[in-house]
Parts: structure tokens; sequence; C-alpha cells
């Protein structure tokens, strides 16, 4: 048995949580509740870590909460935590024109997820999901952000183009949700899940 029984799921983003709740593979029961949460700038730990804090201060229950990040190696790991505001501004094709002027067209897509229980822990504990891939023209839907434009290494398609199914078994979120799950449910990833979806 796991021993974590119950934790809310902190997200501002609809399309992310259907895709943690997928990749947990119906394990939960979700609940959501709509709550205004600031924006944070920082390194994507440091954005996680005061996302935890926050959350468990409005619900006072074990929580965790994900960042994500898609980082350019020509640009030093830019757009980085911020690729949502780049998305807003340039979409993705700008993402992509962003590279143009370079030959490295390298880039990796990590996600953060953070764990808090306040009643038990002084501080969050993170766990890192990270695919390394290259930037290339828009190709599938450009429903969810960045991932038209982003082609993992060993794949001939971008994160669009693949069926949702194999794409969560491969993706930065699902590898980040699995440490999640190896460390505090050392049994099984097996837990109740309660979604707080955040403004």
């Amino acid at each position: 048995m796991c021993n974590l029984k119950e934790v809310y799921l902190v997200t501002g983003s609809k399309k992310k949580a259907e895709e943690i709740i997928n990749i947990l593979k119906g394990k939960i029961n979700v609940k959501v509740e709509d709550i205004d949460l600031p924006e944070y700038q920082g390194t994507p730990e440091e954005i996680t870590i005061n996302k935890c804090k926050l959350a468990y201060k409005y619900i006072n229950k074990p929580v965790f909460v994900e960042d994500t990040s898609l980082c350019f190696n020509a640009y030093n790991g830019l757009p980085g935590p911020y690729v949502k505001w780049f998305i807003k501004s340039v979409g993705a094709e700008g993402l992509f024109n962003m590279l143009m002027a370079y030959n490295d067209k390298t880039a990796y897509a990590t996600t953060i997820i953070g764990y808090y229980d306040g009643a038990t822990m002084s501080e969050p504990i993170l766990f890192r999901g990270q695919v390394d891939g290259v930037i290339v023209e828009p190709r599938g839907s450009k429903e969810f952000g960045w991932d038209c434009v982003f082609q993992p290494n060993g794949h001939s398609k971008t994160f669009a183009e693949m069926d949702q199914e194999y794409k969560n078994t491969i993706s930065h979120r699902y590898l980040s949700l699995k440490n999640l799950c190896v460390t505090v449910c050392k049994k099984s990833s097996t837990f109740l899940v309660k979604m707080t979806l955040f403004k």
C-alpha cells in the first residue's frame, strides 16, 4: 500500500491536469477548486517551492505542484519557465523563429514536481523529469503550447504529432511523476489526488 493517502494537485492549466491524470492512469479522485495564485519569477526550482508553500497555506493539506520549462541551449536555457509568456506573445512559430539564426537547434523540456506537507516537512521535495530534443518547424496540433515545435531525440515526430497515450510514456511530465511515485509511494503509485485549479 502507498503511504500517501491524499494529496492535492495544484495547477493553473486544465490541459496539464488532464495529462497528469492520464499519466497516473485513473488511480485518482479529482476535486477542482478555483483559487488565485500570483505568478512567481526565479529558477524552476524556486518557482516550484514557492508554489508548493502557498498551495499548502491555502489548503492546509499535502499538495503537489508542477512547473514546466522549455530551454534552448543556444539561449543558455531561455525561455525556460517563462515559455508560456513567449507562447502568448509570439506563438509556437515565434519560438521556432527565435532559433533561425542559430545552427544549434537543440533544446530540453523539463517538469519539476514539488511535493509538500507542511505538517511533517520543513521544505518541499522536488522531482525532475527531462527530455532532450530539437526545435523544429511547427508540426501537429497547436492546441498545447509548444508541443508542435519540440521533437524529442530518437523520434521523428513532435510531441504534438504523437498519440497522446504514447507521449504520456516518454514525456518530461511522465518522468517527473514517475520519480514522485517511486519516492513517495515506493510499493504502489496508487493514491488519492484532489486537483485544485489556481487561476
